[in-house]
Order: C-alpha cells, then sequence, then structure tokens
C-alpha cells in the first residue's frame, strides 16, 4: 500500500513497550512503525514511558531539540509529569515522546474515582504493577490532550490508539476528555484468556462455559479485567491481532473486535550476499558451545533445533517441545540432533568454567553439560527440572543433545555473545508448540530466515498459516500441528515424527524448504497486512465524526491474503 486510503491528520500510538524493548508488542510496533511513516509521514507520534535515567539510556531513542518544540516550550502538564521528544531509533524513525508519570500517584485515588463513575472500572483490587500501568497511561492521555490542544484539531481527524490493558485508562481519559478524537483498542492477548491457560485450566474445549468476571474473581484479576473491558467496550474500534484471540474476546470481554493481523518487515534479515557467512558464523558459534559445553566436538553435519520465547512453561509449549525431543530420541535419525531451549530464566551468570572451555583447543567435559549459565533457583526452575527428568545426560553416544540457554540474547551474555536473530539464522528447524499465543512472531521469525517451524493450530500464525496456505513443510516451509485441551501425547508425537523427518531429508530438499519458508514470511509482509489498521483507522474516525454529526466514508473491507 503506497497511499494511505484513509486521510489522518495526527494519529497517537501508545504502549508501554515503545522504545522499551519487552516482548512481542515492542516487535508490532517496531515493525509497524516504518509502513506507518510511509503512509502518514510524522503524523504518527508514539507515546512510551521514561522509565530510563542518564546511568541506564534506552538505547532505542534519539533526542531532538526541535521535534514538537513549541508545544513543549508551552505545555502546561501535570506536576511530577515531564516528557521527552525525539524518534524511535527503528526503521521509519518515528516521532515518540517518552513520559515520566511520577506526578499521577498523588492524583490516583480521584481518578480512579472518576473511572468508576463513568465506565465502572474497578480499581479497589488492584495489585502488583496496575497502578504503574495507570499513572503512566493516565499521562499519557494527558500528553495526547495537551499536543491536540496546541496544534488545534477542530475539523481534523484525529485518533488515539493504545496498546493492551497497560494502556485503557488513557483510551478512557481521552473518551472523557476528547470526544472529538477516535479511539482504538487492542488487546494482544486478555488478562483472563492468559491467566486461564497459566492456571492449567482448559481454555478452549470450555470457553463457552467461561464468564470473564466470574473468572476475573476467582484468580484474583478483577482490576485488570475490568480496565481491559471497559477499554474494549467503549472504544470506537476494538481490534486484536488474530481469529482465535477474537473468539476470546467476544467470550471474555464481551465484544467482538475487529482482527488486525501481526505483520512484518525482513529487515534485520541478511541479503544474499551476506546470508550464508552469517549462517556459517552462526552454526560455527552454536556448534562450539555444545562442545565447550559437553567436553567433545559434535559433528559438523549436526541437525541444531531450538524454541525460544518468554519463560511460560505451559502457555509457551516448552514442556511439549522438550517430550518431542525426548521422543526424537526413540526415532531412526541419520545425524545428531542438537536441540536449544533459548529461553530467559532467573540466571545468574555465564558458567566460567565454560568461558574458559570456548577457547580452549582442545575438549574436555566439565560436568553439567546442559546449562550455559548458573541459575539462582535451579531446583525451582521448571525446564531444568524437565530436562533432568526425562533423563538427557548428553553422552557421547546420545543421538540427541538438549542444551539450556537461560539467558536473554541481547549481544552480551558472556558466551554466545552474539543476538538472537544472529543465532537464529544457524538453525535447522525451530519448534514453538504453543498452547496459547494469540499471534507469535518466534514462527514467524524463522521462517523468515529460511529456517522450517513447527507451530500448532492454538498460534493466531498457525491459523493464519492455515488460511493461506497447504501447512507443509514442503508448501510453506511450516508445519502446523492440531492441538487442542487433551490431546498432548498424540501432538508430541506428531512433533517427533516431523523433526525426524527434516533431520533425515536431503539437502536439495531442505534447500526447497528452506526457500517456501521465505516466501511465506514475504506474504507476512506489513505493507500487505496495514490495509486492516486502515479499516481500524476508519471505524474509529467515522464513530468521531458522528458524534459531531458527520459520517465521513466507508471503503471496502479488508481482502483475504491468499498465495
Amino acid at each position: 500500500m503506497d497511499k494511505a486510503p484513509v486521510n489522518v491528520d495526527l494519529l497517537f500510538e501508545t504502549s508501554w513497550e515503545v522504545c522499551n524493548k519487552i516482548g512481542g508488542i515492542y516487535t508490532v510496533l517496531s515493525t509497524k512503525a516504518k509502513t506507518l511513516q510511509k503512509l502518514y509521514k510524522d503524523k504518527t507520534i508514539f507515546i512510551g514511558p521514561d522509565v530510563w535515567s542518564n546511568e541506564n539510556p534506552s538505547p532505542y531513542f534519539v533526542p531532538s531539540r526541535t521535534l514538537l518544540k513549541d508545544w513543549k516550550a508551552q505545555a502546561q502538564l501535570p506536576e511530577g509529569v515531564s516528557v521527552r521528544v525525539g524518534r524511535w531509533d527503528i526503521p521509519g524513525r518515528p516521532i515518540v515522546v517518552l513520559v515520566k508519570f511520577d506526578g499521577m500517584y498523588a492524583v490516583k485515588d480521584a481518578f480512579y474515582g472518576r473511572m468508576w463513575d463513568l465506565y465502572k472500572v474497578d480499581s479497589l483490587h488492584a495489585y502488583g504493577d496496575y497502578d504503574e500501568a495507570c499513572a503512566f497511561s493516565h499521562a499519557a492521555g494527558i500528553v495526547i490532550e495537551s499536543i491536540c490542544q496546541f496544534t488545534g484539531i477542530a475539523d481534523k481527524k484525529v485518533i488515539a490508539h493504545f496498546d493492551e490493558w497497560t494502556t485503557g485508562m488513557g483510551l478512557l481519559y481521552i473518551k472523557d476528555k476528547m470526544p472529538e478524537v477516535g479511539t482504538i483498542f487492542t488487546t494482544h492477548a486478555t488478562c483472563i484468556g492468559r491467566s486461564i491457560c497459566g492456571n492449567g485450566k482448559p481454555l478452549y474445549d470450555y470457553l463457552r462455559g467461561y464468564n470473564g468476571d466470574q473468572m476475573a474473581s476467582e484468580l484474583n484479576m478483577q482490576s485488570k479485567h475490568s480496565l481491559e473491558k471497559a477499554a474494549a467496550l467503549q472504544a470506537d474500534c476494538f481490534t486484536t491481532v488474530s481469529d482465535i484471540t477474537a473468539i476470546e474476546c467476544e467470550q471474555l470481554l464481551e465484544r467482538r473486535p475487529l482482527v488486525t493481523p501481526n505483520g512484518f518487515e525482513q529487515n534485520f534479515v541478511p541479503t544474499k550476499g551476506k546470508f550464508v557467512p552469517s549462517r556459517e558464523a552462526a552454526r560455527k558459534t552454536l556448534l562450539n558451545v555444545a562442545s565447550s559445553l559437553l567436553g567433545y566436538k559434535m559433528p559438523d553435519d549436526t541437525f541444531i533445533i531450538a524454541t525460544s520465547g518468554r519463560c511460560e512453561y505451559h502457555n509457551k509449549g516448552i514442556d511439549l517441545y522438550l517430550d518431542s525431543i525426548a521422543r526424537l530420541r526413540e526415532n531412526k535419525l541419520s545425524r545428531t540432533v542438537l536441540a536449544f531451549v533459548m529461553v530467559p530464566a532467573w540466571a545468574k551468570e555465564a558458567r566460567p568454567e565454560l568461558q574458559a572451555a570456548l577457547t580452549a583447543k582442545r575438549k574436555s567435559p566439565i560436568g553439567d553439560s546442559v546449562l550455559t549459565h548458573t541459575l539462582n533457583n535451579p531446583d525451582q526452575d521448571p525446564i531444568n527440572c524437565r530436562i533432568r527428568g526425562i533423563g538427557f545426560a548428553n553422552a557421547k553416544a546420545d543421538n540427541v543433545k538438549v542444551i539450556y540457554v537461560p539467558c536473554y540474547l541481547n549481544g552480551s551474555d558472556g558466551i554466545f555473545d552474539k543476538t538472537y536473530y544472529d543465532l537464529l539464522i544457524g538453525m535447522d528447524a525451530t519448534v514453538f508448540p504453543s498452547y496459547y499465543e494469540p499471534w507469535g512472531y518466534t514462527p514467524l521469525e524463522s521462517i523468515a530466515f529460511g529456517v522450517p517451524t513447527i507451530t500448532t493450530t492454538l498460534s493466531g500464525f498457525g491459523q493464519w498459516i492455515l488460511s493461506t496456505e497447504d501447512a507443509t513443510f514442503s508448501e510453506c516451509g511450516v508445519n502446523v500441528v492440531a492441538r487442542g485441551d487433551f490431546n498432548y501425547n498424540e501432538v508430541v508425537d506428531r512433533i517427533a515424527k516431523s523433526l525426524e523427518y527434516l533431520v533425515n531429508s536431503n539437502p536439495a530438499s531442505l534447500a526447497m524448504i528452506s526457500s517456501r519458508a521465505m516466501n511465506t514470511a514475504s506474504l507476512a509482509a506489513w505493507s500487505y497486512f496495514i490495509e486492516y489498521y486502515v479499516k481500524a483507522f476508519e471505524v474509529a474516525l467515522n464513530a468521531a465524526a458522528q458524534r459531531t454529526g458527520c459520517l465521513l466514508y466507508t471503503s471496502p473491507s479488508p481482502r483475504d491474503r491468499t498465495r
């Protein structure tokens, strides 16, 4: 999409993950920004929390003295609320306002009272990060209001987009104070859905029997759920990232959202001339770490597998991944398999003996051949316990080895000293057998590097593959395994057999699968998916226009993308 079919004069997007890399929402926003800039050059302003200091600055924020300088010079913000304006150091380099929000705590009780009176948001049961999120989003709403009042928005098309429950109070503030602004609320995963799964309750087979308010009370999630539900119901346009989460939202939040799938930019994938050297360098690093840890040289043709993501043992399917790798040991394999678990946990430090072994010319055992980093809680860590419980000893004669990397791969972990993307390109396959995964960037990232992946029907990405492709390695580089509430062992067996197929495939077949994977990733580009957001913009602007007595326009619904 080269030209915006819907005109927007100002587009604000607020998220806790603006210039603050925590999880998948950062990927959504930071990859979408380039396309938004192409459509609405510098009309987009991202709002994020200023949680940084001189000693710990944001690596993604580039300050500017000129951007919004006239507004900033006269902005009358509440005491304890301040802003820094600059650009987000990502492709597209959008304008960003970082908001320091400490002053909002002093007025939170009065604010919570008004939100109860207007929208029945129950903040009485708040705990944990609720107050912090609400203080930030309240301040963000005030900043948006201030910019709008300074620039003047009469007869202008202005949208305020808020991501996740953590920004819900900002949306409700704008709804109260600036009805002429169109609002969008996106839930990337419902509080209650995630909590149901995290507490080991079956979500899918019993979804129609769940009441969101009742489950919030049972799971002590009243305040977060109340805020999320109010934001969803009050937004001019409510969106989520996949069809499977839309069904969940309709049941638990009592409103059917518009689906806006998460797109992708492949700017971090090496160019054609650098791709092979980058892959070779990654494999060299991965095999050297493995050889140094195990005490013997791993074969050059070792088949390398990985899973990664947040440490949500059940929701991310880490339990299922480990059991599938254990099942793979029973199959006939043509070469050695090395399976990594790249999931940050409570790591203490890089193992000094492994650091020393990395530079040693002759490999010798160093003990505990599973962990690259020392854990603070080895006996309580579920991944570490499961690896040992299913008997992985990583003996030289074993056809399958497992290595647990319980740290952030940010380029300075002390062992690999490469980023996750720098290592991902060296993999031969990845597995992401999620139980709860509204979208799922990790399998999409994988195929962007030409690495075939296995995911499940319970992920939004898996559902998208099923709607656009024949979900087989030979057709799209992705195998989508049917997963439900009660077929765990069946899924374990199917993943093990899928991996066996890849391990035993010849180089020509693997090259073809890799090519198909990259082609599939290209179909998820933001240049395709942005039209769903443009539809959301239209819905929000029309709702705002109706409040002022003028209907804007109606454009065709986004197309279904097929090959």
